[in-house]
């Protein structure tokens, strides 16, 4: 199909603001469906959840309609998605929850390349049961995370390996599923970090070989709320901590507190309209989320292709990493400018960019550019076109002292 990129814009009434944004791996703008639903929820009476009155089986329908859409989205069960405040948050859940079981000796497996919310509370919670952080490096020069070092940081006292499905950074995207096959076969349980991979293409929880994947509607036109997906019985046998009158049911003993109902609606609309994103699909939700998914997918990488060689062609600015297979991002530098001047030069020309670590701490720690400010982040979502890459580019010229360039 050929991508209609100004029916699929036609969707973000932030749009019409006239800004270009690049920063969707900070965040996207929001689908017009899910603005409405989640206005329709908040106008709408609902109260706490209750079978015994009808605003209250409301927002049950509401928890279980977004648990249904993630699933949908992920590959997943419905009653294995846990419903948070944000990926970071759920993360520390599983976290605190699985180290409370961890003894002196035991292992973890983080990796550089990683977000630092799939990190820290892994470090966390092995300093706090005395267990050993294993570190798996990224090539500095490409930016991959080579497989096949995990043959030997994965040993048979491994508890869990945590690894990204794609990098915020570089884009990178590893080898999950041999990663994931290298811990299973030590036991280990594997927590994929899927915040900046799910919006980019069709995700599937079991071919990933993810025991756990997180990931944030935000990042796909949704609300500011997360979901962790697992197997049913993975949660079943897990003991957080928690409220003793709150559930204790699974999900639910997962979840802290009462949850946002209108947001909620707004995952599920999210989920919906990622599932338009392909007019000519049909079949099940699950199955035209997967062909939208593709579809933007297709159209990402024409657009990311023209970004990518302008920046390369472009002689003062330097790229960092060049992965075989990525998520539509990019991090670089002009020559001469600190990454946030650079950001703020091209804010005020109306093009939105991240500019520092964006918290892929160890990343920009161990090449040496997180205390001299980072790097610019270009990340490419479905309602970006090649014009405003050449706007961007063309911006990048100007405030470089470069001039025009020869067309590419």
């Amino acid at each position: 199909m050929v991508f209609d990129v100004a029916r699929v814009r036609a969707a973000y009434p932030a749009l019409g603001e006239g800004f270009v944004h690049f920063d969707g791996a900070g965040g996207t703008q929001t689908a017009r469906p899910v603005i409405d639903a989640v206005a329709t929820a908040m106008g709408a009476a609902v109260g706490n959840r209750s079978t015994a009155f009808e605003p209250g089986r409301r927002s049950l329908e509401l928890v279980a309609a977004a648990r249904s859409a993630v699933a949908d989205l992920l590959g997943a069960q419905p009653a294995g998605v846990v419903l948070g405040p944000s990926a970071t948050a759920l993360t520390y859940t599983l976290a605190r929850t699985l180290g409370a079981g961890w003894r002196p000796g035991d292992e973890v497996v983080v990796s550089r390349l990683d977000h630092d919310a799939n990190v820290r509370p892994w470090v966390q919670a092995a300093e706090a049961a005395g267990a050993t952080v294993r570190w798996a490096e990224f090539d500095p020069a490409t930016g991959e995370l080579p497989a096949g070092q995990y043959e030997e940081l994965v040993t048979a006292r491994t508890r869990l390996v945590a690894v990204t499905a794609g990098s915020n950074a570089t884009g990178t995207v590893p080898d999950v599923p041999a990663i994931a096959k290298t811990a299973h076969a030590a036991g280990a349980l594997v927590c994929v970090d899927g915040v900046h991979a799910v919006p980019h293409g069709p995700t599937d929880l079991a071919s990933l070989g993810a025991d756990f994947l997180v990931t944030s509607a935000y990042k796909w036109s949704g609300p500011h709320l997360a979901a962790m997906a697992a197997d049913p019985a993975r949660w079943a046998a897990l003991r957080p901590a928690k409220l003793l009158p709150s559930s204790d049911a699974v999900p639910d003993r997962f979840e802290y507190g009462t949850p946002s109902f209108p947001l909620l609606a707004g995952v599920t609309a999210a989920v919906d309209h990622l599932a338009t994103l392909d007019p000519d699909a049909t079949g099940s939700r699950r199955e035209r989320v997967r062909a939208g998914l593709a579809a933007a997918q297709a159209h990402e990488e024409i657009v990311f292709a023209r970004l990518l060689a302008g920046l390369a062609e472009h002689p003062a600015v330097t790229v960092y990493g060049s992965p075989a297979r990525r998520c539509p991002t990019v991090s670089f530098r002009v020559a001469g400018a600190a990454p946030a001047e650079t950001a703020a030069g091209l804010g005020a020309a109306g093009f939105c960019l991240s500019s520092g670590d964006y918290y892929a701490y160890e990343y920009f720690e161990a090449m040496g550019l997180r205390a001299s400010g980072g790097a610019v982040r270009a990340s490419v979502y479905h309602y970006n076109t090649v014009d405003e890459v050449d706007r961007l580019l063309a911006e990048l010229d100007r405030l470089a002292g470069g001039g025009e360039r020869m067309a590419r």
